[in-house]
């Protein structure tokens, strides 16, 4: 590194122009000769062309010139000034060839299967599809859903979007980056590396250093950030000390750090070395991404640190939904693209999924690729298994031979459980990242066969050795899955905790519908007689969550028999809509009240927490809950057309006391309910100048009890509310 910098133009020329009259002095502790001097003198006019020329010489007869001896000079002819200028060329040097270095490393990549038009290398910059960043303080999740969120889509409509100048153009001392799986996480991180090494942002900052933690995994003795840096960053950190320079540290899928529990619990204990290491980076500038838990984990211990003074926590929504026409027209033929856009319009999950870009790049390649009508999709676990036998038609066999006459040859059914029990025995132990020792324990022929398996598996060629991983975590969990329900029962599934993230994607492989092609990925191995059943879940106390069941129940998309009505009858079932619900959940609701209103059921609670408009799945569930519900809750005003509860509402609450009505919306849009419910009970605003009409309104419908709450005074009673009023 030396070498380069000395002979660098840009610093010779610098250099040169600071040494001025020193120039002969400095030679002469470089020992040249007088003689040498004093032709140099001679020969130039200028004397930043004399400097210039010492310079040249003294490297000219030097074998192994470095930037020590030159300071050292400098040190004896006290010039101070110019032994700081040195430093600061040299770092400026470092600075340009690690970004030189980031450029040619991610430029050019390679798209995670090969695009519609094009199987080369892409410029990502060029690619690059804006996402729709915004703040993570306005996303409101449910924390018992969090390990699910993988799922889900989010509303990006109902949050104010961040624009990427915004975020990025200024550093933070602390940047923390959420989203689930395929997001596009990774590509963002990938693109600001770029940004910085174009010098289009972070234009301060002299060293960003990025690290993924799949890769630290592998190295788990490192102990802090000095060996971390010169583990990976060896040629531009010797002889750094990085405590004098504006940095920031890149950890790219914190949620992949095996050791993250103990990183979040600040474990002196510890056993592994790397968890100081990451430990010590929170003290520096810092840009972190995983997936929304391990990001909500992290932030609570770094917002102890007070070195984090301006902070930021954003979450990636996806593409922007303007985005999405824009993606498959750079990466559709022109004769598929109008049949993308429509299947993706009228598919409820492929529109819910579509702004995530793993999601939306697997669909737009099997969309492109079938015949009209040849295509469906109506659970997760569908789209997992297209995406799966896409790629093993399309990128692993290339045979062109029809996924139903491939999946009649045992040798394809061997080949699958293969690549699975490999994502199984690696996901169980928590490694997203390993070595051809690792799979060859697992798979002792992995050499004879390893090019088969690329496509799933993907080897990464680093400096620091040979790896493995799959093409995406959710091909992995979505293997894990296939591996779990083939060979493991009911309850020995329910039994590894390590399955959580996995059990919907199982219970969807009971789906028995003999159009999907779900029915190819269930039965490989006719060994296991005991496979999972939405009624294990039932049976299961540990498995005591609504939501899962819910989820679960949709993806098997199961149907009501004796014993599931037996465990639904023993429960209270509240169906909530409001606002930022993910269409995934509304999907997974619908069909559970479809399936207890159609057994003659009736749903205990139905709440309104919603002040946006509502989406058409939003208002087809609260269709089908107003069919046969006991009682309904409003914490909102709401306006929506077309309503009407089929029976008798037991109980209807209105808690609007924070929202000043005008007559005509509290008539239009609240004033009819009445006339369905027995029971009312309702909080007022105390600013509401229409009590009496409020009062003549319940005395025309069929309400028997009564609750008012307005100007704090209980009013239990139309006669006690009467002689308020008058």
């Amino acid at each position: 590194m030396d070498q380069d910098i000395l002979h660098c133009q840009v610093f010779k020329s610098e250099f040169s122009k600071s040494v001025g009259v020193n120039w002969k002095s400095l030679g002469r502790h470089l020992n040249l000769t007088n003689d040498c001097l004093d032709i140099i003198d001679k020969d130039n006019l200028q004397t930043q062309e004399k400097a210039y020329s010492m310079l040249r010489k003294w490297l000219e007869v030097n074998i192994n010139p470095t930037l020590e001896e030159l300071k050292i000079a400098l040190h004896k002819i006290e010039r101070m000034d110019l032994v700081k200028k040195v430093d600061e060329l040299k770092n400026k040097k470092i600075s340009v060839a690690l970004k030189k270095s980031y450029i040619k490393t991610y430029e050019k990549v390679d798209e995670l299967r090969p695009p519609l038009i094009t199987c080369a290398s892409v410029n990502l910059l060029n690619k690059f599809i804006d996402l729709c960043i915004v703040d993570a303080g306005d996303v409101q999740i449910d924390i018992l859903n969090v390990y699910k969120v993988k799922q889900k889509e989010m509303k990006q409509s109902s949050y104010k979007p961040i624009s990427y100048n915004e975020v990025f153009t200024e550093e933070k001392s602390l940047l923390l980056i959420s989203g689930i799986a395929g997001v596009g996480k990774s590509w963002l991180l990938r693109k600001c590396l770029l940004d910085w090494a174009n010098n289009q942002i972070w234009k301060n900052v002299d060293f960003v250093f990025y690290f993924e933690c799949k890769i630290l995994n592998q190295y788990e003795n490192i102990s802090n950030v000095k060996e971390l840096l010169n583990k990976f960053y060896l040629d531009f950190v010797k002889d750094l000390d990085i405590n004098n320079h504006n940095i920031i540290f890149m950890i790219d899928g914190l949620d992949e750090f095996k050791y993250l529990d103990d990183l979040i619990n600040n474990s002196s204990n510890t056993k592994y070395p790397i968890v100081s290491a990451l430990a010590e980076i929170q003290k520096y500038k810092s840009v972190v991404a995983g997936r929304v838990y391990a990001i909500d984990k992290y932030q609570s211990v770094c917002w102890e640190c007070k070195v984090h003074n301006n902070r930021l926590t954003i979450q990636i929504m996806g593409f922007n939904e303007n985005e999405i026409p824009i993606y498959i027209e750079k990466n559709v033929t022109a004769d598929k693209k109008e049949f993308v856009k429509t299947f993706i319009e009228e598919t409820p999950i492929a529109k819910a999924m579509a702004s995530i870009p793993f999601y939306l790049s697997s669909m737009c390649k099997i969309i492109a690729t079938s015949k009209q009508g040849e295509f469906s999709i109506s659970t997760m676990t569908d789209l997992y298994a297209s995406i799966f036998l896409y790629f093993l038609s399309n990128h692993i066999t290339k045979n062109g031979i029809p996924i139903y006459k491939m999946m009649e040859n045992d040798s394809y059914k061997q080949y699958i459980l293969d690549i699975c029990k490999i994502a199984f025995e690696l996901f169980v132990e928590n490694k997203v990242i390993f070595s051809k020792e690792e799979i060859q324990k697992l798979f002792h022929e992995f050499d004879k066969v390893k090019d088969k398996f690329y496509g799933f598996i993907e080897k990464i060629e680093t400096h620091l050795g040979l790896y493995y991983q799959f093409a995406h975590l959710t091909v992995m969990e979505f293997c894990v899955s296939v591996y779990a329900y083939n060979y493991f029962s009911g309850k020995d599934i329910l039994a590894n905790k390590k399955l959580t993230t996995c059990l919907s994607m199982i219970f969807g492989l009971t789906n028995t519908s003999q159009t999907k092609f779900l029915k190819f990925l269930a039965n490989l191995n006719n060994s296991n007689q005991e496979k999972i059943h939405i009624c294990n879940l039932i049976r299961d106390s540990s498995s005591n969550n609504k939501n899962l069941f819910i989820e679960c129940f949709y993806e098997s998309q199961s149907l009501f028999t004796d014993e599931i009505k037996s465990f639904i009858d023993k429960r209270s079932w509240i169906i909530r809509i409001y606002d930022k619900k993910p269409f995934y959940e509304t999907s997974c609701e619908n069909y559970f009240v479809n399936q207890l209103i159609n057994s003659g059921r009736t749903l205990e609670v139905l709440e309104f927490d919603h002040e946006s408009t509502l989406k058409n799945e939003e208002k087809a569930l609260i269709l089908n809950c107003l069919i046969n519900v006991r009682i309904v809750v409003f914490y909102r005003p709401i306006k929506f057309e077309g309503w009407k509860p089929n029976n008798k509402i037991e109980s209807l609450t209105i808690l609007i006391s924070t929202y000043l009505l005008s007559r005509d919306d509290f008539e239009e849009n609240l004033r009819p309910w009445f006339n369905f419910c027995d029971r009312l009970n309702l909080s007022l605003h105390d600013d509401i100048n229409f009590m009496k009409d409020i009062y003549k309104w319940i005395c025309d419908s069929n309400v028997k009890w009564l609750t008012v709450k307005y100007r704090n005074y209980t009013f239990d009673s139309l006669e006690i509310l009467k002689i308020f009023l008058s």
